[in-house]
């Protein structure tokens, strides 16, 4: 037997490894599993070049689990070592990485660092207050023994030869009693699925019910009844879907990982994108599109990384632009270490160039989607507008390309390219001043009258009725000239697209100012700016507008945008517009002092009003009130 010391400064090790991983404690299995599958795949690659004459065999990876002996076994049929081997990676390298992650971590928090520095194999003491290790190696010969070594944690070990059949790696961990949640089967089960799911090597833990037929037994009918048997717990997929070519893929395969990735996923994708890049640096995935619509933060954290099918993490922000955390998927690049901080993701170079690629190839296969199948892309365009406008909003690179894809709808569900849309209503909806004015409606139901009135002049009318489309429409102003978007309510129609000089008020200004205090004592509770206008007669005597420049910061305040909220909530701005021109308000001057006069003042602002759903409580009973009376009257 050969006991030693390792030869390093800091006695305590140990307890500063566990004290700094310690938010990452469960991590311990990942490293130890993939230790594991690191050295099944190099005795593989041995074979596959003739390097040896060993046979591969069963390369399942074994979890075993003993609760009452408080131990947990990882168990491999890799590669193994000799004697010298685990003097030379277990003794030497390990504590030499151990030793330069203290010196240069010390004085911080940090977690995320173990196999960056080579300290996978001791994550296991953050969880173990003992490890062994038994293993053999690969190689023939007389001279090669299987070796125990044994370590409590303390810089003192135990190395001695040992009696081991087979090649391979088993290593055992005694659970410290601060981690009995470890020797919980389904605390060991659930790290294994989250970290282990898609290893290329298949990992068995425990066991699982199936049910067979039981030829010994038959039914009524003839046939075999079914009987309940154990057979061994396989918990990974070795070769998911993103590690074969697409051109070997069907849809259905496509859509069966999915609901392999996500079990309580109950829509289907829309379609998906699959990844394969070798140059400039080596990434594969696939990136599902869901069903976004007006929901944004339920969606995110679905991207899942994986670095040589190896769980990383699923808080992908720094690997991929914001607005591509609304996909869902997984992507898998060895170029990204399995365990880095925070700093390294936002710096490296390869996890810019990744995070460019990614919108690239989006962008791409938008546009190749578009051109193949229009049809098919507008009837999938409300599930993804969320996404491509949070995309054009957020990178300029995105939005050069989606600005050939994106469409516009109109209210009679037709649907329009931003350019094909400007030639539609070029012709009609110029104003005086040779500005394209762009009519929306944010809720088709509450502004349906607003809307018919546009109708009524043959113009069109968009819906822009999504949680974006308030920041979007600012954002289309901005990169189209002499084009300006305004809502259909925000003003009366003939304000809004100003096509000639309006005609004259059929009261005088004298008259409007003795009717107008009217009007403006009927709601105190509602803040409005009485103004007139002299609009033509057949449009409604009274209208309530939201000037759209108001309206629209409002809407950014309410999503958290535009800064405005530094002082403190806008008011909402509203006109009660009169229109001077109509018969009801031009009679309203000969009977300004009347009571009757109030009552129609009341009944034309109350139904202004309820057109915008302004209109509740009290104030809606006296309405319905005043109106049964009108029609007694009548």
């Amino acid at each position: 037997m050969q006991k030693g010391k390792i030869n390093i400064q800091t006695e305590n090790i140990f307890p500063v490894i566990k004290k700094f991983l310690y938010s990452d404690h469960e991590i311990f299995l990942r490293e130890l599993v993939s230790n594991a599958e690191d050295a099944t795949e190099k005795l593989k690659a041995l074979i596959r070049g003739g390097k040896t004459e060993a046979e591969a065999g069963d390369l399942t990876i074994k979890i075993v689990l003993d609760a009452k002996k408080k131990t947990l076994k990882i168990i491999d049929r890799g590669i193994g070592m000799t004697a010298e081997e685990v003097d030379k990676y277990i003794n030497q390298i390990a504590f030499s990485s151990a030793e330069e992650f203290l010196e240069k971590y010390k004085e911080i928090d940090g977690t995320n660092i173990i196999g960056h520095f080579g300290l996978g194999f001791y994550s296991a003491f953050m969880v173990a207050n003992r490890v062994e290790i038994l293993t053999k190696s690969y190689k023939d010969g007389p001279e090669v023994k299987a070796v125990r070594w044994e370590c409590d944690g303390s810089p003192e070990y135990t190395l001695e030869e040992a009696e081991k059949e087979e090649r391979g790696t088993e290593i055992t961990l005694h659970i410290a009693e601060d981690s009995k949640e470890f020797l919980e089967e389904n605390r060991i089960l659930s790290i294994l699925n989250k970290y282990c799911k898609f290893l290329p090597v298949e990992i068995e833990f425990g066991t699982e019910s199936k049910w067979v037929d039981d030829e010994k037994k038959k039914d009524k009918e003839g046939n075999p009844e079914k009987k309940e048997i154990k057979v061994p717990r396989i918990i990974n997929n070795p070769n998911p879907i993103w590690k074969k070519a697409p051109a070997d893929l069907t849809d259905e395969d496509y859509k069966s990982f999915y609901r392999e990735l996500y079990p309580m996923q109950f829509d289907e994708p829309l379609f998906w994108i699959h990844l394969n890049v070798d140059y400039p640096f080596n990434l594969t995935g696939v990136l599902y599109f869901p069903k976004i619509k007006k929901n944004i933060e339920v969606q995110r954290d679905k991207i899942q990384l994986f670095s040589n099918q190896v769980f990383i993490t699923d808080d992908v922000k720094d690997i991929v632009p914001e607005f591509l955390t609304l996909l869902h998927g997984v992507i898998d690049s060895p170029d990204i270490p399995l365990n880095v901080s925070r700093s390294y993701l936002q710096s490296d170079s390869n996890v810019k160039k990744i995070s460019n690629h990614i919108t690239k190839k989006v962008a791409d296969k938008l546009e190749e989607l578009f051109k193949a199948d229009r049809e098919s892309f507008s009837k999938k365009w409300d599930d993804i507008k969320v996404f491509i406008q949070y995309g054009m909003l957020s990178d300029e690179k995105f939005n050069e390309k989606a600005e050939k894809f994106t469409l516009l709808k109109n209210t009679e569900k037709e649907y329009f390219t931003i350019e094909e849309y400007k030639e539609k209503i070029a012709a009609n909806q110029t104003d005086k001043d040779g500005s394209l004015v762009v009519l929306y409606t944010s809720d088709e139901n509450s502004q349906y009258a607003y809307i018919q009135k546009a109708k009524d002049r043959n113009y069109d009318v968009l819906v822009m009725d999504g949680i974006l489309d308030n920041h979007f429409v600012n954002h289309i102003e901005q990169k189209l000239e002499k084009t300006t978007f305004a809502r259909v309510d925000a003003d009366t129609i003939d304000k809004l697209i100003k096509k000639e000089e309006l005609q004259a008020s059929k009261i005088t200004e004298e008259e409007q100012n003795k009717i107008k205090p009217l009007f403006e004592q009927v709601d105190e509770k509602i803040q409005y700016s009485v103004v007139f206008e002299s609009l033509s007669e057949t449009e409604q005597p009274v209208l309530i507008t939201r000037p759209e420049w108001m309206r629209r910061m409002k809407d950014m305040q309410a999503l958290g945008g535009g800064g405005m909220s530094f002082y403190g909530d806008l008011p909402d701005q509203l006109n009660l517009v009169v229109n001077s021109n109509h018969p009801v308000i031009y009679d309203l001057v000969s009977k300004s002092e009347s009571e009757d006069a109030k009552n129609i003042v009341n009944q034309l602002v109350d139904l202004a009003l309820l057109s915008q759903n302004l209109l509740t409580g009290k104030k809606l009973a006296d309405f319905i009130q005043r109106s049964v009376e009108i029609i007694k009257e009548k």
